[in-house]
């Protein structure tokens, strides 16, 4: 897949309202499955507060940590001259210790539509999560009519078990880390898991109403099928920019991904509930969590109030999901996906690159320490790469040592723009599969355009890669299957309108674009972050805007054929 990141402002300009925030984040004790367990939240909610906004508004977070671990948020807000409010830990800022507290401080700038934000180290996040709701500025209406109501849905996953207990394992043993209990819709599993009626989310509506639902995958690793029984919706933005609108009966939506949907009521009482159900979609034959997590979807009687309208007796109809391993489903729905490219809405997709990067994407070995028993191909231990590089996590923040002129011992600007030693990526694997460590970035000067391709590689499994670029954007212009061919893919590419994205799952591509700071792709299965060294940065002189990516377990491939992924990044001047 190729992808397009650019600046779309050269300020972040303050135009609105300046809105504060205060998030505390503690633990609290939560029941699902007949169980009770301590958890992270902020404020005390599960799922933690929304932040509501507008395009050109100030936002101000001030997070304070009242838990035993350093935490971090934030996802998916460009960040224009603001990069250390973009939340990666030991990349753009420290952790905030227990105790002490940390202001986020940005500008919406050309962005309308849904995101969310969540806690940036280690499996935190399963718990620390909640939307980022931004809307048009006043008096500027959507491209489509008006919604009666806006509705926030949240995919996530929940353990059982102490989440970070659950990872602390697996880096100790090299293996995967056990699958979650349940999926969950706005903190709820629903009626589907045992024990579990009564923690069921309920959509009311009522008929001949159109609804905006805003949805999240906040799950840890899980690519998602949704699906709204005898319903369709129409797609109209995802990730916080608008798209052509089309209908579908099924939403494809990756972990980091958000998706904004017309629900259509029925114009009349339809003398039945609805499930809305979501599960996996996945690639290989590793394990996963393949279980199904219901909503209910109920309407109001007509003439009757809120409060006693809806009837409990009534027949509940169940959606078809695609199967867990429908490639076509997601394909069909992934190639719906345009810009808008409209005069009010342009697709600035830049035309010429000044760099092009090829980057391979997969799972490596590393050998176990000594003493110790790894769970990794014969008793290794897994670890994700790039170009055969497997990132050492620093204890020092990249943009901290940037900015200090004080890189050496932090990073070093030798990441290799080409794989070291090519091979057949979706074929028979090299017999050594043992990966290199480093900090190593790639540095650009200043307002470089950049064509990456991305390569999934079958070596220990072919599988799906999601991966997030944080503070930017970038525009997905191709993608396709087996190896790449760069004689005769790049004039495939759409460079008229393709979907603008900050997350992209089904075959991978992405895009980055020239900015002040230093920002990271991140993969957004965080079963793939098996080690802490997992990820990459790409950065920018004259100020740094930097990539960086983490990588995963391997998954059983179900085929040898794996998919092609290829990124532009190119960007434009500031104006």
């Amino acid at each position: 897949m190729a992808v397009f990141a650019f600046p779309d402002e050269a300020r972040a300009e303050h135009t609105g309202t300046t809105r504060h925030y205060s998030f505390d984040i503690r633990v609290a004790n939560v029941s699902r499955l007949c169980a009770t367990k301590s958890i992270l939240t902020v404020n005390g909610e599960f799922p933690g507060p929304r932040i509501v906004a507008r395009e050109g508004d100030r936002v101000v977070v001030k997070v304070t940590n009242h838990a035993q671990y350093n935490v971090t948020d934030r996802h998916g807000v460009r960040q224009l001259r603001s990069g250390w409010a973009d939340g990666p830990a030991y990349v753009t800022q420290c952790p905030i210790q227990t105790g002490r507290n940390y202001v986020y401080n940005f500008t919406v700038v050309g962005q309308r539509g849904t995101l969310f934000w969540h806690a940036h180290i280690s499996w935190l996040r399963t718990t620390l999560y909640g939307p980022i709701i931004i809307l048009p500025k006043l008096g500027v209406p959507y491209p489509f009519a008006k919604p009666y109501k806006e509705v926030p849905i949240i995919f996530g996953e929940w353990w059982n078990a102490d989440t970070e207990a659950v990872i602390s394992q697996a880096l100790q043993t090299g293996g995967g880390p056990n699958v979650s209990d349940a999926h969950t819709i706005n903190g709820f599993p629903g009626p589907l898991y045992n024990c579990s009626a009564k923690d069921t989310f309920k959509l009311k509506v009522k008929p001949g109403k159109t609804y905006l639902l805003r949805l999240i995958n906040a799950a840890v690793n899980d690519e998602l099928f949704f699906s709204i029984a005898n319903h369709s919706v129409t797609v109209v933005d995802v990730d916080a920019v608008y798209v052509k609108p089309f209908d579908a009966e099924t939403i494809l939506i990756s972990p980091g991904q958000t998706t904004n949907v017309l629900l259509h009521a029925k114009p009349t009482y339809p003398n039945a509930t609805f499930f809305m159900m979501a599960r996996p979609y996945t690639t290989g034959s590793g394990t996963f969590d393949n279980s199904t997590v219901a909503a209910v979807l109920e309407y109001q009687k007509p003439h009757s109030s809120s409060a006693a309208g809806f009837d409990k007796n009534l027949p509940l109809h169940k959606p078809t999901l695609p199967a867990f391993n429908d490639t076509s489903a997601a394909a069909n729905f992934t190639g719906k996906l345009r810009s808008m490219a409209s005069a009010l809405f342009p697709a600035n997709v830049p035309q010429t690159v000044d760099r092009r990067f090829f980057f391979t994407v997969g799972l490596g070995t590393r050998p176990c320490p000594k003493n110790q028993t790894c769970q990794g191909p014969n008793g290794t231990k897994f670890a994700a790469a790039v170009n055969n590089i497997s990132f050492v996590s620093p204890t020092t923040a990249l943009l901290q040592a940037h900015f200090t002129g004080k890189s050496n011992g932090v990073y070093t600007p030798d990441f290799p723009v080409v794989p070291l030693m090519p091979f057949n990526y979706t074929g028979t694997p090299p017999n050594n599969t043992m990966v290199s460590n480093g900090t190593k970035l790639v540095v650009l000067p200043f307002n470089t355009s950049v064509e990456l391709v991305m390569q999934d590689t079958s070596v220990l499994g072919a599988e799906s890669h999601p991966l997030h670029l944080h503070g930017y954007n970038f525009f997905v212009v191709g993608q396709g299957f087996g190896n790449y061919d760069p004689a005769n893919d790049p004039a495939k590419f759409n460079l008229v309108d393709p979907v603008e994205r900050n997350t992209i799952g089904y075959a991978t591509l992405f895009g980055v674009s020239p900015d002040c700071f230093g920002f990271r792709i991140t993969c957004r299965c965080v079963v793939h972050a098996l080690s802490h060294r997992g990820s990459h940065e790409l950065g920018f002189e004259d100020g740094m805007a930097g990539l960086e990516w983490k990588t995963s377990e391997p998954e059983t491939a179900t085929s040898t054929v794996g998919s092609s992924q290829m990124l532009i990044l190119a960007a434009r001047p500031f104006d």
